[in-house]
């Protein structure tokens, strides 16, 4: 045992990267802690436990070789550390960064239940690629034989991306079809630098693009081209879209000027961190300088927004939400970073009407109690009778979530079956939709998830692809013969 560098849970404490002052960091838009330095990375790695049954990773969606990954960082073998965690995800240090392992490894490893605070899996692996690309241990992607198959890829978000590049590699030409003036879906435009800067998504891009992936931007299926003339042009077709229609609220003065989307108010800004000139922060209306903000919603989308605003210099920023701390659904860690920079929160708080005609001047909301649980086992907020009073607003934020677009419609294609909620229904042996040859993965079919699922996905829908097109491929050969 005195030569075994891990389980030292007991002698080391949990620590994680070092925040900066919430003063500092509420200037700019730069991420708000950075890596572990290489002894720190070590130590915190050495922690683990090295489990029977790694409950980390069972609880994440890639199945990433957590324990193992962490040893190797214990032993100083950093490079065979970043090719194990590269192994089971195309994009580990964005990971590190977002996904709420609170929720996921951290929350499930074993040593935070015994009391020791769990190991810090999020920084570590962040740490793990950042320096593989510091040291230039990332390996270019290389395009494997070639098929002389095409594949069509519909959304550069991260399950779109993935899918793209593993059937890049299997030899096979890949477009990727995006809305967008830039790859990366949500990674560029809905999540804020200061927890994922931009040049950690394009430099990902940049990769894919040098390995030969076309990709075609500020390209709107259904615009552009229907969904039909795609499938004529490629072998196969992957609709990755994500869900971006936003949830609305139903009350009165929703549509005066001053109310406006999360995505929108969240793309706007990340436009203007690339330099993009951005004519809704010329005039103001997507812009939270000097102005009392109110953020309507409680997930990881209404934090983006409180803290954004906080950084665009608002004279007050608050956030409702209709339950109480205990039960809101976003990052508890993104909360009190929220709280850090002088966000406040009001619990148990609904929205019932926007005042102002011209332009929102307050929500008038009301107080709720919890009642009952319902469906989702949570307790259903419910109106306390004469608690309505009137908080002042110059910007309203609504950030309730999203679903799907009515893509059957978008895309000119009527046989492309959806669910009662909008998503598209596939066959969950294949993956494939109603439409031969053509498959979806990520949020476009699970509905509103994590960035870590949709790279699950897109690793899932790659192999269900590939027997798809090998399949074709040998049918045509033998028509050939024939």
């Amino acid at each position: 045992m005195a030569d075994n560098p891990m389980l030292k849970f007991v002698g080391k404490g949990q620590a994680y990267p070092d925040k900066r002052d919430a003063d500092a960091r509420a200037d700019d838009f730069l991420e708000i802690s950075r890596s572990f330095i290489l002894d720190k990375a070590e130590e915190q790695a050495s922690r683990c436990s090295q489990c029977g049954v790694p409950y980390c990773s069972t609880h994440c969606p890639l199945h990433n070789h957590i324990p193992d990954w962490l040893r190797l960082t214990a032993e100083g073998r950093l490079r065979e550390a970043y090719e194990l965690s590269n192994l089971t995800s195309t994009m580990p240090e964005i990971c590190g960064r977002i996904c709420p392992q609170d929720r996921l490894c951290e929350g499930n490893c074993v040593i935070e239940f015994s009391g020791h605070g769990a190991v810090t899996i999020g920084s570590v692996e962040k740490f793990i690629t950042d320096t593989a690309w510091k040291e230039g241990w990332v390996e270019p992607l290389v395009a494997g034989k070639p098929t002389g198959q095409s594949i069509g890829v519909i959304g550069a978000g991260p399950a779109g991306l993935t899918t793209a590049e593993y059937l890049r590699a299997a030899g096979h030409e890949v477009h990727v079809y995006d809305r967008h003036d830039r790859a990366g879906g949500l990674l560029t435009y809905g999540i804020p630098g200061f927890k994922l800067e931009k040049d950690i998504v394009m430099r990902r891009v940049q990769r894919l693009k040098d390995g030969g992936i076309v990709f075609h931007e500020n390209f709107e299926v259904g615009r552009d081209a229907t969904l039909e003339a795609l499938r004529e042009k490629h072998d196969a077709i992957l609709i990755a879209t994500g869900v971006y229609k936003p949830r609305d609220i139903r009350a009165p003065g929703v549509g005066a000027p001053g109310v406006v989307k999360a995505l929108d108010y969240l793309t706007a800004s990340n436009k203007a961190g690339f330099g993009d000139d951005v004519p809704e922060h010329a005039d103001g209306t997507l812009l939270a300088t000097g102005k009392n903000v109110v953020v309507i919603g409680g997930g990881d989308t209404a934090m983006d927004c409180v803290r954004t605003a906080i950084r665009q210099g608002a004279k007050s920023v608050k956030c409702l939400y209709r339950r109480d701390r205990e039960n809101m659904p976003g990052s508890q860690r993104e909360v009190a970073n929220a709280e850090e920079e002088g966000v406040e929160f009001v619990w148990l708080t609904a929205p019932i009407a926007f005042e102002g005609t011209e332009h929102v001047t307050g929500v008038k909301v009301t107080r709720m109690r919890l009642g009952a649980p319902d469906a989702s086992g949570r307790r259903a907020p419910e109106p306390d009778p004469g608690s309505e009073h009137t908080l002042e607003a110059d910007l309203v934020i609504k950030a309730l979530g999203y679903d799907p677009e009515e893509l059957p419609k978008l895309f000119g294609a009527d046989d492309l079956s959806v669910t009662r909620w909008g998503t598209l229904r596939v066959d969950h042996k294949t993956m494939m939709t109603s439409v031969d040859g053509v498959f979806a993965a990520g949020d476009i079919v699970r509905g509103a998830s994590l960035v870590v699922w949709a790279i699950r996905d897109g690793r899932d829908v790659t192999e269900h692809m590939h027997r798809y097109l090998k399949a074709k491929a040998k049918a045509a050969g033998e028509r050939v013969a024939a």
